[in-house]
Formats: C-alpha cells, sequence, structure tokens
C-alpha cells in the first residue's frame, strides 16, 4: 500500500501509534509538551515517513511554541573545506553551498558549468555572494540551463523545508522562503505541498550554452567541520557529457581577453548579461 493510500482516523492513527486519542490531539494542539522520540517514531511508522519527514517530525517537534528570529553571521566555508575543493582540481566541477543554498566558494569549471554568466570572485563578496534558490526560481537563465528543472525545483523546495525545520530562529531563511515565496508563482505552489527531502545525490540535465547538452550526477559530501555546509560535486554519467566537460575545462583554463588569467566569466562580462540579484 503506498502512503497516498495510507487514510486513517485520528483515533486510528493514535492506536496504531500506541497513545490515547486525546493525548494524540494535545500533540497536535501543541498542548501536550515535547513527545517523546519513541512516540515521535512511532507516528513516523504509521504514517510511512521516509528518513528524511522523520527527521523534519523530530526537529518540528523539538521547536519552541514561541521561537524569536536570529540574524546569524555571514557564512564562511571551514578552511578544510576549501582544502578539499583545491584538491578535487579543475577537471571535476565542483561547489561549497551554505545552510541556506548560498555559493560559498566554487572551482572555475563548476561555476562555468552552472554560472557563467555571473562572476567567478562572487562568492566571496556578501553582496553579490550566488544564492542557489534564488538563481534556480528567479534567474531566467538558470532555468533555462536546467533541461529537467521541474524535477530539480521540487528537489530544492523540499530540502529547504527541511533545512527551515533544522533551523527554526534562522531570520535569513525566513526571508529567503518569504521572498521566494512572493517573488515565484512556481516556488509558491510547490511549498505549498509541504513536502520534505534531503538532497545528496541525484542527476541534473543541462543544456549549457557553450558546451551543449551535458547530463551529470551530483553527489554531496556533508562537512563534519561545518555541518550546514555541503561541498556538491558533479561528475558526467556518458561519454558525450564527458567530453563537454573536457572542452568545458579547457575553455576555463584559457587566458581572458583581458585579464589574462582563466577566470572563466570574460565572455559573460563582455556580453553584458547582468549578474541575479542575491544577498
Amino acid at each position: 500500500m503506498s502512503r497516498d493510500e495510507v487514510l486513517v482516523s485520528r483515533e486510528e492513527l493514535a492506536q496504531l501509534a500506541g497513545v490515547s486519542a486525546g493525548y494524540y490531539t494535545r500533540l497536535e494542539q501543541g498542548q501536550a509538551g515535547t513527545a517523546s522520540a519513541q512516540v515521535l517514531d512511532a507516528l513516523a511508522r504509521v504514517l510511512q515517513l521516509d528518513p528524511a519527514e522523520t527527521a523534519h517530525l523530530h526537529n518540528l517537534a523539538r521547536q519552541p511554541a514561541t521561537s524569536r528570529l536570529v540574524r546569524p553571521r555571514p557564512e564562511k566555508p571551514h578552511p578544510r573545506v576549501l582544502a578539499l575543493l583545491a584538491s578535487l582540481g579543475e577537471t571535476m566541477p565542483a561547489v561549497v553551498l551554505g545552510r541556506r543554498g548560498d555559493v560559498l566558494a566554487w572551482n572555475r569549471t563548476g561555476h562555468a558549468l552552472f554560472a557563467e554568466h555571473l562572476d567567478f570572485d562572487a562568492p566571496h563578496d556578501l553582496a553579490r555572494r550566488p544564492s542557489v534558490p534564488r538563481m534556480f526560481f528567479l534567474d531566467p537563465l538558470t532555468r533555462d540551463l536546467h533541461r529537467n528543472w521541474s524535477e530539480l525545483a521540487r528537489t530544492h523546495v523540499a530540502y529547504l523545508r527541511l533545512t527551515a525545520g533544522r533551523c527554526p530562529t534562522d531570520a535569513r531563511l525566513a526571508e529567503l522562503i518569504g521572498e521566494l515565496a512572493m517573488r515565484s508563482g512556481d516556488f509558491a505552489k510547490l511549498w505549498a505541498k509541504g513536502d520534505v527531502a534531503d538532497c545528496t545525490v541525484g542527476t541534473m540535465n543541462l543544456q549549457h550554452p557553450t558546451v551543449g547538452g551535458v547530463n551529470v550526477d551530483y553527489q554531496v559530501w556533508l562537512q563534519p567541520d561545518s555541518p550546514d555546509h555541503r561541498l556538491e560535486v558533479y561528475t558526467p554519467n556518458d561519454t558525450p557529457s564527458a567530453d563537454a566537460l573536457r572542452l568545458l575545462t579547457q575553455w576555463t583554463a584559457e587566458p581572458g581577453p583581458e585579464s589574462g588569467s582563466g577566470s572563466g566569466s570574460g565572455s559573460a562580462q563582455e556580453s553584458g548579461t547582468r549578474p541575479v540579484e542575491s544577498r
């Protein structure tokens, strides 16, 4: 039986989870204090939640009834994360992402693959630091890049909800969600669905403006020194994509027409492309 077919009453749910109907009702209304991990796990089993949804349930249960939003300090990638990024070289595109999906660092191939219309040094400037969620839902160039945009959009929103449950007092995260809900109808519709999911592996089908079609698999390396940060690495999943990435690596290594170094952003700057707004 699929989860979509699991329709039980409040009383049945309480019985299956081993709690009284009255207690479950008080839980729903936030009047029963903090539920134990055993009760939450029992409810997750009855509702057939996956691991990410179960974690989200626990996160929500730990939240106080009233919580004050706090504006955290700007994120900085840990030196060991930057050292790992540097060790990957330029043949393997990679990006370091912060808690809210801000690009904290990238190698030149990662930058050229996903955001060649932005300045390579933008992650170092807080006023221009790229935000992947903003780019994904508000930047037409980023949307055109992804041929499986709809699939990835659902994943982005579901992961953002998981993060919101994990970091309920993050004022910057709340502002990001509010901004996207106001400015993107697609985001608002997906957010209203309430889906929750982790984002650790997947496939991106790209139509790159420089090297054409590229299909890459992404995988996330979590960072023990900075658990909110994620190093995403991208590998080609077919021979034409591997050839395209080699061409892209060669292109980023060629001297720019003005700077004399392989910034990988010369063509975008010359064309006058305006970077997407990010905060």
